[in-house]
C-alpha cells in the first residue's frame, strides 16, 4: 500500500492534482485510441515510483492524463504480462494505482486469438466472463484490506450494464455485426497454443485466447470497479481457419480493428452517467 500511495502522489503532484473519472488499458497493437484523447499530462512509467517498464513492441509505456468525449481518463498506453517476468501485484500495479487517483470505472482492451468458428479477423469480442488459466493470480499472499475483501465475488466479472451500453453503441455506430459477445481464456504464454491446447481451450468454453486481462480485471473487481472489457480478433484459432501466426499479422489485425474499436469506447465513455 506504501508503494501504490507513493506511485498515487506523485502522478497528482506532477498532474496538476488531476482527477480521472474512468481507467483505460490499451492492449498489444491498440494504442491509436490515445490520439482522441485530449491529452494535457503525459507521464512515463520509467518515471513513475514502483511502475514496471514495458518491454513488448507496441506497448508505448505511458500514462495518459487527459479528456475523452468530454470525460476525464487516465490511459494505460501499455500493459504488464506475467511472461515478461513481472509478478501478478507488479502486472496489476498500475490498476491499483488509478483507483486510488479516483477512477469510477475501468475499461479494458487486448489482443486475442478467435476460437469461435464464427469469428473473423478484426471482429471485436465483448468478454462476458473469462477462464483464468494463469499460474496465479494478484490476490495470492497477504490481502491488502484497504483495497477489498479476502474473498470477492466474481459472479460478474464484467458489468453487466456496461456490456448491454457498449451493444448499444455498436449498432449505432453501424458495425454491431462485427461485434459480439464471448468468453475469453486468459494463458501465460508467450508462445502461441498448439493445435490441441485451442482445441482443448474451445471445449472448456473459450471464444477467445489471449495472455492477458484476466489479472487486472481480477484487481478491479476486487477493489469494486466495474470493468467492460474488448478484444480484438486477430487471428483465428478454430481448426477450419488455423494456420501458422506471427506477431506482425497480429499487429495489422489489431490495426485494422482500431478505428472501431476506438469509436466504440469513446461512444460508452460519452454515455456514462
Amino acid at each position: 500500500m506504501a508503494q501504490l500511495r507513493e506511485a498515487a502522489s506523485h502522478i497528482q503532484t506532477h498532474a496538476a492534482g488531476f482527477q480521472p473519472e474512468f481507467g483505460i488499458i490499451l492492449g498489444t497493437g491498440l494504442g491509436a485510441l490515445a490520439k482522441e484523447v485530449q491529452v494535457e499530462h503525459t507521464l512515463s512509467y520509467a518515471d513513475l515510483p514502483h511502475f514496471p517498464v514495458s518491454t513488448v513492441e507496441s506497448h508505448a509505456g505511458r500514462l495518459l492524463l487527459g479528456t475523452l468525449g468530454g470525460r476525464r481518463v487516465a490511459v494505460l498506453q501499455g500493459r504488464f504480462h506475467y511472461y515478461e517476468g513481472y509478478s501478478m501485484p507488479e502486472v496489476v500495479f498500475p490498476v491499483r494505482v488509478l483507483k486510488l487517483l479516483g477512477i469510477q470505472k475501468l475499461f479494458v482492451s487486448n489482443a486475442a486469438g478467435g476460437l469461435h468458428p464464427d469469428f473473423g479477423i478484426s471482429d471485436l469480442m465483448l468478454i462476458e466472463d473469462h477462464i483464468n488459466l494463469q499460474p496465479t493470480n494478484p490476490l495470492v499472499g497477504p490481502n491488502l484490506d484497504e483495497l477489498g475483501p479476502r474473498f470477492p465475488d466474481m459472479f460478474a466479472p464484467y458489468d453487466h450494464q456496461l456490456l448491454a451500453q457498449a451493444e448499444s453503441a455498436a449498432r449505432e455506430l453501424g458495425f454491431g455485426p462485427r461485434v459480439r459477445r464471448g468468453v475469453y481464456a486468459s494463458l501465460p504464454g508467450p508462445m502461441l497454443e498448439t493445435p490441441a491446447e485451442y482445441r482443448y481451450l474451445r471445449t472448456i468454453g473459450a471464444d477467445a485466447v489471449g495472455m492477458s486481462t484476466v489479472p487486472e480485471v481480477i484487481a478491479a473487481r476486487h477493489m469494486e470497479l466495474p470493468v467492460l472489457a474488448i478484444s480484438v480478433i486477430t487471428d483465428l484459432a478454430s481448426p477450419q481457419h488455423l494456420k501458422p501466426v506471427n506477431i506482425q499479422h497480429i499487429l495489422a489485425a489489431a490495426a485494422d480493428a482500431e478505428p472501431r474499436l476506438t469509436a466504440l469506447l469513446k461512444r460508452v465513455v460519452e454515455q456514462q452517467a
